[in-house]
């Protein structure tokens, strides 16, 4: 019987770069960036004013995890919440007229009982087996 290796520790990301995962890296590189352009393209007090917090809510993305998931999982999930409906309704497609109908009328008939068959005992069973060996010319006694 051929052996198989079992992947261990699926949910562990892979580190690439000290303790850096790819989704770590990836997310603090785009935050770095944007940084720079703003660095670049405003003076020192915009970028102060728009870095900053850019670059905390990068390392936010990139590091805190809540209930174990990323963190950008949980914006999901919060966006998600916060755009559906929170008032459910149960959609009553009958009139009380119908329902009364509905209760005054007679109850179906119940259904058939099912046949039950009774058990093979063994002595049954023995002459079965007989007649299948033989291929029918043993007849068993009525």
């Amino acid at each position: 019987m051929p052996q198989f290796v079992v992947p261990q520790f699926l949910d562990v990301e892979d580190k690439i770069l000290g303790p850096l995962t790819v989704r770590q890296f990836i997310i603090l590189l785009v935050i770095f960036g944007v940084d720079f352009m703003i660095y670049k393209l405003a003076d020192f007090a915009l970028f102060l004013l728009l870095g900053i917090p850019i670059f905390g809510f990068g390392v936010v993305m990139a590091f805190i995890r809540v209930n174990g998931q990323p963190f950008h999982y949980y914006l999901l999930n919060l966006l998600q919440f916060l755009r559906r409906s929170k008032l459910r309704v149960w959609d009553k497609l009958l009139t009380d007229l119908e329902l009364r109908e509905l209760a005054l009328e007679k109850p179906l008939p119940p259904p058939p009982p099912k046949v039950v068959k009774e058990a093979l005992i063994t002595s049954k069973l023995t002459e079965l087996s007989l007649v299948v060996n033989t291929g029918g010319v043993y007849q068993p006694e009525e």
